[in-house]
């Protein structure tokens, strides 16, 4: 089984500049569609309610409902678009959100100028206590010097399964390397292999080998049973095609073991959702 942990859904296309086809390129059929062409069995969908769309997680929970069971929405609460961001209330918002919509999991974006510090501020730890007591899936976009403060999170909440989005945001030649792979210290925290055209220095340049050196050690510090293989569909269309997007790691990656493999592209992702 391969599980996609990483791809959007939108009613209207978010990004600039504007296209043709503004209310069809992001529509979940489309995600089905190229999941079915390269075998892909389940994905989840990051709501991201940007630009036009918030009401992407009314649009993603309505719609995964047409496709048995396929696709597992993860509810975009007080991202870092949102005007509730860091606003006080972030745990009550959870549990409204959740309530309307039963998930296993929500997302969150941080802004990459924030010091971390809201993660363990008393409105972070009741929004994180508030997830662990709904046993949600924490999908969190951060940048690798706020690992500080994630860590913080994961300790305190052991059994809070923390995704880190895009090879942790992490770029070739990163010195905050580091930061990242203190992380693995922490068993609940997990990588999305996904991302693979941000952390290269050409983003055009398919396999992205000039990658394989922070995989590897992501690879080495946090092994198979924490990372998660994503596309970050309909997105990576910029970059390449959600079938590469699929084969920089199942194909290109070859100093993971088959076994670690299948772990990564699915075995993972199906454990953390079972819950």
């Amino acid at each position: 089984m391969i599980i996609d942990s990483h791809c959007h859904a939108w009613p209207r296309w978010p990004y600039k500049p504007p296209v043709p086809d503004d209310l069809s390129r992001g529509r979940i059929e489309q995600l089905v569609n190229e999941m079915d062409l390269n075998g892909v069995d389940q994905a989840v969908v990051v709501c991201a309610q940007i630009d036009r769309n918030d009401d992407n997680n009314a649009y993603v929970n309505r719609e995964a409902g047409r496709f048995d069971g396929r696709l597992h929405p993860f509810l975009d609460i007080d991202c870092s678009w949102s005007p509730t961001y860091h606003q006080p209330g972030a745990a009550d918002r959870l549990k409204r959100l959740t309530d309307r919509y039963p998930v296993r999991g929500f997302t969150h974006y941080v802004k990459a100028e924030d010091d971390g510090a809201w993660f363990v501020s008393s409105e972070g730890l009741a929004f994180f206590q508030a997830a662990v007591d709904r046993k949600l899936i924490a999908s969190i976009a951060c940048v690798p010097r706020q690992h500080a403060s994630l860590r913080k999170i994961a300790e305190r909440f052991p059994s809070l399964p923390i995704l880190c989005h895009h090879l942790a945001g992490l770029h070739v030649g990163d010195p905050a390397l580091g930061d990242v792979l203190a992380s693995a210290k922490a068993p609940n925290i997990h990588i999305k292999l996904s991302g693979f055209a941000y952390c290269s220095r050409v983003n055009w340049d398919y396999p992205y080998a000039d990658t394989h050196e922070i995989v590897r050690a992501l690879y080495e510090a946090f092994g198979p049973s924490r990372m998660v293989w994503g596309s970050d569909y309909p997105v990576v269309r910029f970059f390449m095609t959600h079938k590469q997007s699929l084969e920089a790691f199942r194909t290109h990656c070859d100093f993971v073991t088959a076994a670690d493999k299948e772990m990564i592209l699915g075995g993972t992702m199906a454990r953390l959702l079972r819950g």
